[in-house]
């Protein structure tokens, strides 16, 4: 075709280059090109998935109701723990999946509770750990078997009856040879997280020698063949919660250490949730772990709620750590369900709380309450000067390898499923 239109160098009535042939399909579906008979292949698409599941882990330290905890949750002829627990509700309601450690044992029908030394709650404690938005506790600790064998069954009776899961008692062997585990629907897959826990002894009262399974004891091998056959059965990530060190002391133990760092290099552990000495300890990184990509361990997650405070005790028994962790596991393929690899704990922070012993024992985030506290009447309960100075006891404890956290972390969807421990 002829232009009369000025060309690109210049020149008048220059010809027009040919439009070219559009390519013609083969019947093997290929192309070919109009100057050329080679095939050219039509493009790939680009694999889809979903967008990677993110979910918060929160766990907290011991629940521990002195006589003096339960009169301030005395409610008529029962017990009202929403009223201690409630200034948390935001932290732990919010998160994707929430794990008490409940270290004293319900009393059997027609018992009375007790406190220090041979301890029993009221099965309302439970009730109240539900309403809060706990899906499960671990139970293994030196105060496991306070109530005998009937303690050990009604404290798993009362958590099966609320709903939440439970591991490191059991009622059987076969209960015992199972992890806890907790199903959460995210992202076009299932996210299963596996709970272990165990205890260095039980403060010399006797497990019933015909139920040795009835408490779990602290045996490195033993824990690490339960965490590998965890993930053999399917879970994404094992949790595992170890009550043991020494009490009021804020830095960790030879012992402690030894066993997170074997625990650690086992690669079969993605976070390690520690309990027992009723004050805050170290939160580390440590090397090894799941894929080589490090474990992280909370050596003392400290109270959650009890009687003790400076008045008492040592000081950094008023306060405590309530843990975060991140969980990120890769989207599935919604045409296959793969996934691109598995899920890790990627990070953790830690919040200080408090227990506001003269103010009816309630439970708070010291950051929320930078100027202390007051009672209906006015009077301060816990003023400006106990926060900072429980503030930083709890920091200095912490350590710096974690982040402080001033948030509640947000539930990326529904509840999870508490997968019953089969009897």
């Amino acid at each position: 075709m002829l232009v009369g239109a000025v060309g690109a160098a210049g020149a008048v009535g220059s010809v027009a280059r040919p439009e070219p042939l559009p390519l013609a399909p083969t019947v093997a579906g290929a192309y070919l090109d109009a100057a050329s008979p080679t095939p050219v292949a039509p493009p790939t698409p680009e694999p889809t998935r979903e967008p990677d599941v993110e979910l918060a882990v929160v766990a907290a330290g011991d629940v521990l109701p002195h006589m003096p905890v339960l009169r301030s949750a005395r409610d008529g002829d029962g017990y009202d723990f929403d009223r201690l627990l409630g200034p948390l509700d935001p932290w732990v309601e919010a998160a994707d999946l929430a794990l008490c450690h409940l270290e004293v044992p319900i009393v059997p029908a027609g018992s009375a509770p007790s406190g220090f030394p041979v301890f029993g709650a009221p099965a309302q404690l439970v009730g109240g750990l539900a309403d809060q938005g706990w899906d499960g506790c671990s139970t293994a600790s030196n105060h496991s078997v306070d109530r005998g064998w009937a303690g050990v069954g009604a404290t798993l009776d009362a958590l099966d009856a609320a709903g939440l899961g439970h591991v490191g008692t059991a009622r059987s062997a076969a209960e015992d040879a199972q992890p806890q585990l907790y199903r959460l629907e995210r992202g076009g897959r299932t996210v299963t997280v596996a709970h272990l826990a165990a205890t260095y002894g039980t403060n010399g009262m006797p497990v019933d020698v015909d139920k040795p399974w009835s408490v779990r004891l602290i045996d490195a091998t033993d824990l690490v063949r339960r965490a590998t056959d965890a993930r053999a059965a399917g879970a994404d990530v094992v949790l595992l919660s170890l009550h043991w060190g020494t009490e009021y002391r804020t830095a960790p133990t030879d012992v402690q250490r030894a066993l997170a760092q074997q625990l650690a290099e086992s690669g079969v552990v993605d976070l390690v949730i520690g309990h027992h000495a009723h004050v805050p300890q170290l939160v580390e990184h440590l090397a090894g772990g799941p894929g080589g990509q490090g474990m992280w361990v909370a050596y003392g997650l400290g109270n959650y709620v009890s009687n003790q405070d400076e008045a008492c005790c040592a000081a950094e028994t008023a306060s405590g750590l309530l843990l975060t962790a991140q969980v990120v596991a890769p989207g599935a393929d919604p045409a296959t369900g793969t996934t691109a690899g598995p899920a890790r704990v990627t990070g953790v922070q830690w919040t200080p709380i408090t227990v506001d012993r003269r103010g009816g024992h309630q439970v708070h985030a010291l950051t929320d309450v930078p100027d202390g506290t007051a009672t209906l009447d006015g009077r301060a309960t816990l003023d400006a000067a106990q926060v900072a100075r429980r503030l930083s006891l709890v920091r200095a404890a912490a350590g710096t390898d974690a982040p402080e956290r001033t948030t509640p972390a947000l539930a990326s969807g529904s509840t999870p499923t508490v997968v019953p421990r089969t009897r």
